[in-house]
């Protein structure tokens, strides 16, 4: 027997699509908890239904000691060197997180608008999980997504892995180091992208005095993906060991 189509379903609907097209959800609410809400919805590809698990991402961000985000730095302009390496260590830690879990989990959206901390006790944590995607065992995504100054060349031709999250990583250390968004010196999208996929590194990488904070940022944001660290081996680096 051939497998069901949705359209068949009394022709009913789907409410939305996940970013891959790959699944549909419906209407109908099987159940919810305290964090999560479980809708039934369709695999197109295997032609069967599936569990929608759809997460309340604000149970995790709306502490009200989690309200401040990472552009700190730009307003205590005279936070010290180590405190940011601090910061920084602890971004990644929350990669290691993302891109170890299995299925790994690619934020594709890292920058740091999206990166929040306790200013009372300086803890650091990755918010804003709404362009994030889960992949399959060889690590790869598919669709154009994110902010344009933080987004790697590779993300351009819509076949990427969890690497362009270590990119976006490296242009937050640059724009927390220089006090510059990357790339601030182009008027609009177009001229950005025409540089990032040229391979032209953002003007604030010239703003950066520290040799080995600029060595790190260089690593995270290199053009070539396999050239890039994982989350585990830049926890390494001697940039953050020190701590």
């Amino acid at each position: 027997m051939p497998p069901s189509d949705p359209s068949d379903k009394d022709s009913e609907p789907f409410v939305e699509t996940d970013p891959t097209g790959r699944y549909g959800r419906y209407d109908e609410l099987l159940g919810s908890g305290a964090v999560k809400k479980v809708y039934r919805a369709f695999d197109q590809e295997e032609g069967i239904e599936v569990a929608w698990n759809q997460v309340k991402l604000s149970c995790f961000s709306d502490d009200p000691a989690m309200t401040e985000s990472f552009t700190r730095k730009k307003k205590h302009r005279h936070v010290s060197m180590r405190a940011l390496k601090k910061w920084s260590k602890q971004i990644l830690k929350g990669l290691v997180y993302l891109h170890t879990h299995d299925p790994c989990i690619i934020h594709r959206d890292l920058n740091c608008s999206n990166v929040f901390v306790n200013g009372n006790i300086g803890q650091v944590k990755i918010g804003d999980l709404g362009l994030a995607a889960i992949v399959g065992k060889n690590h790869s995504a598919h669709s154009i997504l994110g902010t344009p100054e933080f987004m790697a060349p590779e993300l351009y031709d819509e076949y990427y892995t969890e690497m362009i999250d270590i990119y976006s990583y490296g242009m937050c250390v640059l724009e927390l180091v220089s006090l510059e968004i990357p790339y601030s010196e182009c008027d609009s999208v177009a001229k950005i992208y025409r540089k990032v996929t040229s391979g032209v590194k953002p003007e604030a990488l010239k703003k950066v005095k520290d040799v080995e904070a600029k060595a790190f940022i260089e690593k995270c944001i290199n053009a070539k993906p396999k050239a890039r660290p994982s989350a585990a081996e830049l926890l390494r680096d001697p940039f953050l060991m020190e701590l």
